[in-house]
């Protein structure tokens, strides 16, 4: 019997706890366990840092929704990235990222990882070809965002996975912006899907983790390896509210949709507004691309504001209802300057954004009032 997706994300992994019959996975608040006799472990578990009841249960579901052959979860997107990493390349090796990378993401290569010996190529993941110009005989990972942040931009995971794989690399998506419920990489050939599940998959900004799900078992295996030897696992409670949100994932993103959906068609005519970034308009370069891949086009809304940077600072302190903040995907609403917040990283680097750029994450509060706040904001 084939389950459906809100069907996985609140049983996946998630059976009632035997001995009581508790319907909700309990949170292990524990960090060893009780042996029979020595290397007689109950269940597999020794002690948490290793494997934990709680985090197994965030793990298969996870798993399941992404339909991966393993499923990892991680005390930070970073975390998982850097245990991805570690565990794909070596001193030597080469990685192409996109040309409008997550800082966060940017910074992990540029400023660590190169120092260690990988070095990075950013290239346009929308342009196959600039992809494929980009790989070198030492490629080992071709890392895509889609949709990309800052700036939305759409990559067909397909095509780019025949790229990397025709070139011996692996294809690793960061599917944190549009969470399984929108898009499934798997599915389209990828070989591991990165999420820093604070952002949606948890969905209510109370929680920080990451989560790895490999579409081949004995790669998993080896991420399990490192994710153990590294130790930046999820602890238990922090698993537990993750697997909470999960629940809702799917409700949740219909109504993030929704409201994008409006609140880009409000941006698209405001006299005050350049350009609006959002793979829902039928204008958007990778549109079409989006609309193959994705159920629907998501929370996540970038525009560039007339007048330059200090006319987008000033939208970003105006606003009222969308809290200035950074991270993304919970249920409030947020704006942003991604060049002086979360991009910070990148300036005076190839992959520097748009100085009159502002970022939203629509939440999933009354649509009208949004569209209310941002009026006043844009003034």
């Amino acid at each position: 019997m084939t389950l459906g997706f809100d069907t996985l994300a609140i049983h996946a992994g998630q059976e009632p706890e035997p001995r009581t019959g508790a319907v909700v996975v309990p949170i292990y608040q524990t960090s060893t366990y009780k042996q029979d006799g020595v290397g007689g472990l109950r269940e597999g578990y020794e002690y948490s840092r290793s494997a934990n009841p709680t985090r197994t249960a965030l793990e298969e579901c996870l798993q399941a929704l992404e339909g991966g052959q393993t499923g990892l979860a991680f005390a930070s997107g970073l975390a998982a990235e850097d245990t991805l990493i570690r565990t794909a390349c070596r001193p030597g090796d080469h990685v192409v990222i996109p040309d409008d990378a997550y800082g966060g993401t940017f910074r992990l290569f540029a400023k660590v990882a190169e120092r260690w010996g990988v070095s990075w190529t950013s290239a346009k993941l929308s342009d196959p070809g600039s992809v494929r110009a980009a790989i070198r005989p030492e490629t080992k990972l071709v890392w895509v965002e889609t949709p990309t942040n800052p700036l939305l931009g759409i990559a067909d995971i397909a095509a780019l996975a025949a790229i990397a794989h025709e070139a011996g690399a692996r294809l690793v998506v960061d599917n944190t912006f549009a969470s399984p419920y929108l898009q499934q990489p798997i599915a389209h050939g990828a070989d591991v899907v990165v999420h820093s599940t604070t952002k949606y998959v948890g969905g209510h900004s109370d929680v920080v983790g990451g989560a790895l799900i490999a579409a081949d078992a004995g790669l998993g295996e080896e991420l399990r390896y490192h994710q153990n030897a590294m130790g930046a696992i999820a602890g238990p409670f922090d698993a537990w509210l993750t697997l909470r949100g999960i629940k809702t994932l799917g409700v949740r993103m219909e109504r993030h949709s929704d409201n994008a959906e409006r609140i880009a068609e409000f941006l698209t005519g405001h006299a005050k507004v350049a350009q609006v970034l959002y793979p829902g308009l039928p204008d958007h370069q990778g549109h079409e691309i989006a609309a193959k891949q994705m159920l629907r086009f998501g929370g996540m809304i970038s525009f560039r504001v007339n007048g330059g940077e200090e006319a987008a600072v000033e939208v970003c302190n105006r606003a009222k209802l969308f809290t200035l903040g950074e991270s993304l995907g919970g249920v409030e609403s947020l704006i942003e300057h991604p060049g002086r917040m979360t991009h910070a990283s990148a300036a005076g680097s190839p992959l520097e954004v748009p100085a009159d750029l502002v970022r939203l994450s629509v939440g999933i509060e009354t649509v009208d009032d949004l569209l209310a706040d941002l009026a006043e904001a844009l003034g």
